[in-house]
């Protein structure tokens, strides 16, 4: 009984190092709130986890008050994306030409906030965008950046 449950929390402590986390850079209220916390503008810092030295910066709206401060509001679709080259790149393993990096729920329910990264590989160029989905109707409000590496790294592609 006590080596399943080593094993399982193994197994999950293993799930949990994989997960891309964020780190908050900081924030900005927008508007006060009289009862709970306020409206405010997050920054968070996600790295790419098959892409080492490159880091996306990405903001977005966090919906305060009563409801927010209990995580049951749902926050904004809008959010805005910067990823740069922060160190020098290594490549964990080949990429996918376009492959989910980042995920982060943004309601208690159906609602998400989306990372995705495409390779353009004739530009040896990293794109990522960034929208929001939800189960029934999503945002087609989106931003996009990207970062161009070195031509002497190649990224490499999974066939």
């Amino acid at each position: 009984m006590k080596q399943g449950i080593r094993i399982g929390l193994v197994a999950l402590a293993c799930v949990a190092g994989t997960a891309a986390l964020a780190q908050k850079i900081g924030d900005v209220s927008t508007a006060f709130q009289w009862v709970g916390p306020n409206h405010k503008i997050v920054v968070e810092a996600y790295d790419d986890p098959l892409v080492q030295g490159v880091t996306c910066y990405v903001s977005r709206a966090r919906t305060g008050g009563i409801k927010g401060g209990l995580g049951l509001a749902e926050d904004r679709a809008e959010a805005s994306i910067a990823c740069r080259q922060v160190g020098p790149v290594h490549f964990s393993e080949p990429l996918r030409r376009e492959d989910e990096v980042f995920s982060e729920r943004m309601s208690i329910l159906f609602k998400r906030l989306r990372v995705v990264r495409m390779v353009d590989a004739p530009r040896n160029t990293l794109v990522y965008l960034t929208y929001s989905e939800k189960l029934i109707d999503g945002s087609p409000q989106n931003a996009i950046t990207a970062v161009p590496i070195d031509r002497a790294t190649p990224i490499p592609l999974k066939p």
